[in-house]
């Protein structure tokens, strides 16, 4: 199994973590999948039944996971980094969500 790449710091995954998420689609995924993740997380607390939170795993990861290995076409960097990959999904999203995420990919790939 090939070894993860390391980094110096949190700013250096995130370059890392974009170039992972370049075709849209598989950032669409990704998109799908927390909101359906934090609705069942959500769904979960306002039912009393907390155990079911746990479904937000299987959800959202799900469509990550087919986010990459069918679209993008690579490995998830969850299984590498798997806390900074999780704060980056977050982050990602909220990039999106404000339309800034477009501005930051074009600074990536000029360089």
């Amino acid at each position: 199994m090939d070894k993860p790449p390391e980094f110096r710091s949190y700013d250096e995954f995130f370059d890392f973590y974009l170039r992972q998420h370049s075709d849209a689609g598989n950032r669409r995924m990704h998109a799908i999948g927390m909101f359906l993740g934090l609705a069942v997380a959500g769904a979960a607390v306002v039912t009393h039944h907390p155990w079911y939170a746990l479904l937000w795993i299987p959800v959202g990861y799900g469509f990550s996971f087919v986010g990459h290995f069918v679209i993008e076409k690579n490995k998830p960097a969850t299984f590498g980094h798997p806390f900074w990959s999780f704060l980056s999904d977050f982050r990602m999203l909220g990039l999106m969500l404000t339309g800034r995420l477009d501005a930051r990919l074009a600074k990536h790939s000029e360089s």
